[in-house]
C-alpha cells in the first residue's frame, strides 16, 4: 500500500510516498502553495501516478500536546483534501519532524541555500518514515 505523506505549511506542501510495501518513505517534491484549487489538483495528480491509497498528513501541535493556530490550518486544509479526493486521511504528530529533516541534511553536507529547497519533502518524510515505523496503519 503506498501513502503519500505531507507536511503543509503556508507557503508549501512538503510531499513524500512510501514505497509499494510500506516500509520506507521518501521525499518527491515541494509543493509551491498558489491556490487551493492548484494545490488539490498537484495533489491529485501524485495520487494518480502513483497510485497512492491513503494520505497521511503531519500535524503541527505544541510541545505539550495541544493543537495551535498552525495545526487549526492544517485541520482546514485536510477538509478541503476531503471535499476533493476521496481517499483515507490520517494525521501524524510531526512536532520536530522539520528539526530532523534539518539534521539529517547538515550531517550530508547539503549547503543552506539547497536545504532551503528540499526541507519541507524531507520534512514529509520524517513525518511518514515516523508513521510506517511505528507499525500504524
Amino acid at each position: 500500500m503506498r501513502i503519500m505523506g505531507l507536511d503543509v505549511g503556508d507557503k508549501t506542501i512538503g510531499v513524500a510516498l512510501s514505497d509499494p510495501l510500506g516500509w520506507t518513505a521518501q521525499g518527491l517534491e515541494v509543493i509551491r502553495r498558489d491556490t487551493i484549487e492548484k494545490d488539490m489538483n498537484r495533489l491529485a495528480q501524485i495520487i494518480s501516478e502513483y497510485s497512492v491509497e491513503r494520505i497521511l498528513v503531519g500535524m503541527p501541535k505544541n510541545m505539550n500536546g495541544t493543537v495551535g493556530s498552525q495545526g487549526e490550518k492544517v485541520l482546514a486544509f485536510i477538509e478541503k483534501v476531503k471535499e476533493k479526493i476521496d481517499l483515507p486521511i490520517k494525521t501524524w504528530d510531526e512536532r520536530l519532524s522539520t528539526v530532523a529533516a534539518e539534521k539529517m541534511l547538515i550531517q550530508a553536507d547539503v549547503s543552506r541555500g539547497k536545504r532551503k529547497k528540499v526541507i519541507d519533502k524531507m520534512a514529509a518524510a520524517v513525518i511518514l518514515q515516523g508513521y510506517l515505523d511505528s507499525g500504524a496503519k
